[in-house]
């Protein structure tokens, strides 16, 4: 029983022990002073943005906004092009529409391509091909191809006499030129071959007149013919006295 007491009292005398330290504790207050205060005197240097910094930031990765692109002529033909198709063949969306006109125009380009393409191959293998270049046309003449694998069966003065009538001064000089070779191989002075140049024909001359006479003829078909020049009245009759007096000759011989 004593031993309880004694307990009892212990609690009792540390709790009034506890309180009267609270107490003081709470009564006792920290007090700061304008002493206390530290001051910052540290002197703050202000920096600038670079010139033109905002050049750094003009990337599509630093876009955070985005704007629909105005849509040009092309644009909206395309679009066109997709709507009609996309009725006309019951496509589910727009999508597979857009796909079928991009195969398409790419399709129908590279078809102008590859004509083009041949069109132009086939001039240039073509001995006359120079006349799509040239400043002249005569692409309403017979094809001089045809004419030349052809010449023992041309009427050489029936072209003549048309292309006079229209007044074609070269292609009267040429025309005039190949009845010079079709008369040469008749009389077998030459003989005739469409891969055979103008040398190659000089050098098969053997009556040296003939040969001078051919040689002038053939210089004056070259500057006319591929010299493209405007011949005057003058000298386009020079020239078609000349061969047509050659010619002449070759027949009487």
């Amino acid at each position: 029983m004593n031993k309880i007491l004694i307990i009892v009292f212990f609690f009792f005398c540390s709790n009034i022990g506890a309180q009267d330290s609270v107490a003081v504790a709470k009564k006792e207050k920290i007090v700061f002073t304008e002493k206390d205060i530290v001051v910052d005197s540290a002197t703050t240097e202000l920096k600038p943005f670079a010139k033109n910094f905002k050049k750094k930031y003009t990337e599509k990765e630093f876009i955070y906004e985005f704007k629909t692109p105005e849509k040009n002529a092309w644009d909206r033909f395309k679009e066109w092009l997709s709507d009609f198709f996309k009725n006309l063949f019951s496509f589910t969306d727009n999508k597979t529409a857009t796909n079928f006109v991009d195969i398409l125009l790419k399709v129908i380009a590279i078809l102008i391509v590859v004509a083009v393409i041949y069109m132009i191959v086939k001039a240039i293998m073509n001995k006359e091909g120079q006349w799509i270049f040239g400043k002249n046309s005569d692409r309403k003449i017979i094809n001089y191809d045809e004419i030349e694998k052809n010449l023992h069966l041309v009427d050489f003065e029936k072209l003549i006499e048309n292309s006079l009538k229209s007044d074609e001064k070269r292609l009267t000089i040429r025309y005039y030129y190949l009845w010079l070779l079709k008369k040469l191989s008749e009389k077998q002075i030459i003989e005739w071959d469409v891969e055979k140049t103008n040398s190659d024909y000089l050098y098969e001359i053997k009556n040296e007149a003939q040969k001078e006479d051919f040689a002038y003829l053939s210089y004056l078909y070259n500057n006319i013919w591929y010299g493209e020049f405007e011949l005057d009245e003058t000298t386009f009759t020079k020239a078609k006295n000349a061969f047509e007096k050659s010619i002449k000759t070759i027949n009487n011989g």
